[in-house]
């Protein structure tokens, strides 16, 4: 669950400029608006946040959402989105690639002409085959690009397709798309959602010093976290929790009545056997271990295959949703140790009065 909540957005924030006032409305005059965050800025936030190993950030210029993509007598409708990104965008941002490689550090910086494809672009072009798009030069409105890289599969969310977008390198994008009043947004990732409020408070002392933002000044930029992603995941979980306790619970009881009353069967069904024991000398503490140990053992047995299948069922249903495998070590202990201690509430009172059974009367016994 964690996994797929990270996948849309859970564990990251942005910085967008101006969500406070920094100067207020007197005499007629109109209030102030903050500056958009610019490229120089946006690199001296990446370079300070790295630094301070607070997770990963990277750095986007939108460029517009009516872009064409172009090859030979092939292309698309003017509704592609253009984007230009860094190094560690496609991580920041959760896009997987199909084919292909991500944009390095020095394409970067020497603003080449490369771009990474959305699916949807691809089935246009080259229908739908990643192989015959790597390695093609394309047109993205009117400049040639090559291609070096093919997204996965992303869907689409409400209007918004993640499969029909065109990567370029940021610098690319400054060069061509950008203006006085362009903003180049900050995205930054933690490697737990947990952590987010304490790196978002870090962002906001290192923008305030990249913006030279006197102290006892507002902040002129703002925040935006993924709350309310963050606090249905809390919701889902504790509710998920409180019914699987809830079963738990009646599981476990119901299974040690069954489990006592097993015991209590085999005490009678071996009254004989205790008698015989007795009377050649076996004390009645050993008489008593050995019930306890027999129930306690029969429990291991059922949380064994219990574990094993809860470990089965589990990574199935989320290799089925694209999870990870996951071997909750810590989880398994817990289960083993709560084995024990029914074995040991349960097999009590049989191993008890097992253990008080009189020789004599239980030789006798039919």
């Amino acid at each position: 669950m964690s996994d797929s909540f990270n996948r849309i957005g859970a564990n990251s924030y942005s910085i967008l400029p101006g969500a406070e006032q920094i100067d207020s409305r007197r005499n007629g005059r109109r209030q102030k608006q903050a500056d958009q965050i610019s490229f120089r800025e946006a690199y001296n936030f990446k370079e300070k946040y790295t630094e301070r190993n607070l997770g990963l950030v990277s750095i986007s210029l939108y460029c517009g959402g009516s872009g064409t993509v172009s090859f030979q007598d092939e292309k698309t409708n003017p509704t592609v989105k253009i984007v230009g990104v860094d190094d560690t965008y496609l991580s920041v941002a959760n896009y997987d690639l199909a084919l292909g490689r991500n944009f390095n550090v020095k394409e970067i910086e020497s603003s080449t002409h490369i771009a990474i494809i959305g699916k949807d672009i691809v089935k246009m072009l080259f229908r739908g085959q990643d192989e015959m798009a790597l390695g093609q030069v394309v047109k993205i409105d009117n400049a040639k690009y090559k291609v070096v890289g093919v997204l996965a599969d992303k869907g689409s969310t409400f209007s918004d397709s993640g499969d029909r977008r065109v990567f370029i390198p940021v610098t690319t994008a400054k060069k061509y798309y950008a203006n006085a009043e362009s903003n180049f947004q900050i995205t930054a990732s933690v490697l737990a959602s947990n952590t987010i409020d304490q790196s978002s408070n870090a962002a906001i002392g290192i923008m305030r010093n990249v913006r030279k933002i006197n102290i006892g000044q507002p902040n002129d930029f703002r925040i935006r976290k993924s709350d309310g992603i963050l606090n249905k995941l809390k919701d889902m979980t504790s509710e998920i929790r409180l019914a699987t306790m809830a079963i738990a619970f009646m599981t476990l009881l119901g299974a040690a009545i069954g489990l006592m009353n097993i015991m209590l069967v085999s005490v009678t069904e071996r009254t004989k056997e205790i008698g015989l024991r007795k009377a050649v000398g076996a004390p009645s503490n050993s008489i008593l271990f050995q019930f306890l140990v027999e129930a306690v053992f029969i429990c291991l047995i059922g949380g064994v295959v219990g574990i094993l299948m809860g470990i089965a069922l589990g990574n199935g249903v989320a290799l089925l949703i694209g999870g990870k495998f996951i071997l909750p070590i810590n989880w398994i202990a817990l289960g083993i140790f709560t084995c024990v201690f029914v074995g040991v509430i349960s097999g009590i009172y049989p191993a008890f009065k097992a253990s008080r059974l009189d020789p004599i009367e239980s030789l006798r016994y039919e």
